[in-house]
């Protein structure tokens, strides 16, 4: 009996190396002072629904471009065909924030780049022409995300657009960790949030466009990122949600109302050393 209570040590070590996700959930639960984040609100929220951090968490606030997550769903659950393509219109135009963009009107690409550039590039005019060719429209549209807000369990959440330009566009840092880990799993979704760089072609006479991805930890080698989206408008501030694997832990991470436009990033990495027990 003896010889066998010595091997259990031994036996669980081989267990947990096997599975190092569990170690490390068990190490968070060790974690000591703060992470020092500047974001207004916050949270990080492991695939079971445990909160390992939260900051003013329950607090509804704007999240600007975070919507187009739920745009995006709503646009993936109605079985649109992707490969039809949109045509830019005067209707998809800011007039909220008078923001513009770089496709103008009678740029045409497929639902599925338009989709891409939305999630990707924060490009409000695609959002806007998901939105108004959404069967019944933009109204139908909002309406269909603030039911699948409440069908997902985001409880302090409200949608008065698909683009995000609209303040009334509120949500929780713990509603939007569960919009993250909704959205993880759509494929698309995936692909569009995590691609640094496409490429597309509007018109036939002219030359192609050229996006980037407004999420800059994407490039970081450190950081293994599964989904993610950022947003800015004045009243929501800077903001970042994401789907990360920190230290073998799949985690879902938001932030909210950053002051500075590098904030939400330098929270990322602030967050991710208290995590892995680094902080100076």
């Amino acid at each position: 009996m003896k010889s066998n209570i010595k091997c259990l040590p031994i036996l669980a070590l081989l267990f947990l190396s096997a599975f190092p996700g569990l170690a490390s959930a068990r190490s968070f639960e060790n974690l000591s002072g703060s992470p020092g984040l500047r974001s207004a609100s916050a949270i990080v929220m492991d695939e079971s629904g445990k909160v390992i951090y939260g900051k003013d968490a329950g607090t509804v606030r704007p999240i600007a471009s975070i919507t187009k997550l739920m745009t995006a769903i709503v646009i993936l659950d109605s079985g649109l065909d992707l490969d039809e393509k949109i045509e830019v219109t005067r209707d998809d135009r800011d007039l909220i924030k008078l923001t513009g963009s770089r496709l103008q009107y009678g740029a045409r690409l497929s639902r599925r780049e338009m989709l891409k550039l939305a999630v990707m590039a924060s490009e409000n005019r695609a959002a806007a022409a998901l939105g108004r060719t959404y069967p019944g429209g933009t109204s139908a549209m909002v309406q269909q995300m603030n039911i699948r807000a409440v069908e997902i369990g985001m409880t302090n959440t409200r949608f008065a657009d698909p683009v995000g330009l609209n303040a009334e566009n509120v949500s929780t840092a713990k509603d939007l960790a569960t919009l993250v880990a909704k959205a993880r799993t759509y494929p698309l979704i995936v692909e569009a949030s995590t691609t640094t760089r496409l490429t597309v072609h509007p018109w036939k006479d002219r030359g192609p466009l050229v996006y980037g991805n407004t999420n800059r930890l994407l490039k970081n080698q450190t950081w293994d990122i599964r989904v993610s989206k950022t947003g800015y408008i004045n009243e929501a501030g800077r903001c970042l949600v994401m789907q990360a694997i920190i230290d073998g832990v799949i985690l879902n991470i938001v932030f909210l109302d950053s002051f500075g436009k590098l904030t939400p990033f330098g929270d990322s990495n602030r967050l991710r050393r208290w995590l892995l027990g680094s902080n100076p």
